[in-house]
């Protein structure tokens, strides 16, 4: 089982030494970070998280294709629900037991040797040392004889991995029980060890959506009282997918995130205008487009989806807010899936707006 409990993070050379608020200490290998590198394939790209030092980083190994967010940047989806975020940090494979012992072996060595770990940190070293070395382990939690190298090749030790596009630090470190061991096909016996819905979140926090290019009649100088038309046309609208992956030897995990669009909202960027309909919302329609082009002879009729302005935007102009509610869910490894929040993303354009000049004869 992993070893939990309060702690406090200082660092030792390369390694993390966590205190527990007893007064003990311990040390851990490093957090993996799962931060995605862009490998370059093209426009929907895929990309594969976490800088694999010495290649053995499986932690931080997750593969991200389809629509996503280039150069391994954060996707431009905003949640409609203020209060759902991605996990901040979570515990996935890590090494083997024998890439595992080598990484922690030199840790602990490193640590051992560092001027001033005398007294409770140099005996939470040694403690450490014996929870990997010896099989009664430390406490009452069981240990692991010569770091399991014996299981070599059937199982991993698992560690916490930080989401590097958590903003809150402490939330994204909060991953720091022991690296423990989990058999291949067996569940990991932690609350917080990855899942399919994790990985589709995550997918859904590095989706990248088309941009908002929403069409206006007239297209950027309309007139007082005159009504403008907005559409979208239907080539616009194809379902966007992107998936999160980790494939590891005993271990493989995936999630499809897929984003629908289903509407559009109008902001006209000043009160003094009304919008068609008068909620501002335009529902997608039957053939997957929304509003309807303007076509000689509608100046006078009234758009399914577009705004009338009342007044000038004199010498400046009123920022039009066009922004796509899309609806998402995913689906996952072994018949998972489920609703993720909506997502929205908008797009703003400058819009000048001109008196109707009468002329008295």
């Amino acid at each position: 089982m992993p070893v939990r409990g309060p702690l406090r993070r200082f660092t030792v050379g390369t390694a993390t030494v966590l205190a527990a608020a007893t007064g003990a200490t311990f040390i851990t290998a490093p957090n993996a970070s799962a931060e995605p590198v862009n490998t370059g394939k093209g426009g929907r790209a895929t990309q594969e998280g976490g800088g694999a030092r010495d290649g053995i980083y499986a932690a931080a190994r997750i593969q991200y294709s389809g629509s996503v967010a280039p150069n391994g940047g954060k996707g431009n989806v905003t949640s409609s629900d203020v209060n759902w975020n991605p996990p901040p940090c979570w515990y996935a494979p890590y090494l083997g037991a024998k890439d595992f012992k080598k990484e922690m072996s030199a840790n602990l060595e490193k640590a051992i040797n560092t001027p001033g770990m005398t007294g409770t940190p140099g005996a939470a070293i040694s403690e450490t040392q014996r929870h990997y070395e010896d099989e009664y382990g430390w406490t009452d939690t069981p240990g692991y004889k010569d770091y399991n190298v014996a299981k070599d090749g059937e199982g991993m030790f698992w560690a916490g991995v930080e989401n590097p596009n958590e903003p809150d630090m402490l939330k994204r470190s909060s991953c720091t029980d022991l690296p423990f061991w989990v058999d291949n096909g067996e569940a990991p016996p932690h609350e917080d060890a990855v899942t399919p819905e994790m990985l589709a979140a995550l997918a859904y926090q590095h989706m990248q959506l088309p941009d908002t290019k929403v069409r206006l009649a007239p297209e950027q100088t309309t007139k007082v009282n005159l009504p403008t038309w907005a559409w979208l046309d239907k080539a616009v609208f194809d379902e966007v997918q992107a998936t999160a992956a980790i494939n590891v030897p005993g271990f493989a995990l995936t999630a499809t995130t897929t984003a629908k669009p289903v509407s559009l909202r109008l902001e006209p960027g000043t009160p003094d205008a009304e919008t068609y309909p008068a909620s501002g919302e335009c529902a997608i329609g039957t053939d997957g487009s929304i509003g309807e082009p303007y076509a000689k002879g509608k100046a006078d009729q009234t758009p399914p989806c577009g705004l009338k302005y009342l007044r000038s935007s004199g010498d400046g102009t009123f920022d039009l807010q066009a922004t796509i509610t899309w609806e998402i869910a995913w689906t996952g490894s072994g018949g998972a899936g489920g609703d993720l929040p909506d997502g929205t993303f908008g797009t703003t354009r400058a819009v000048t707006v001109q008196e109707i000049q009468a002329v008295n004869r």
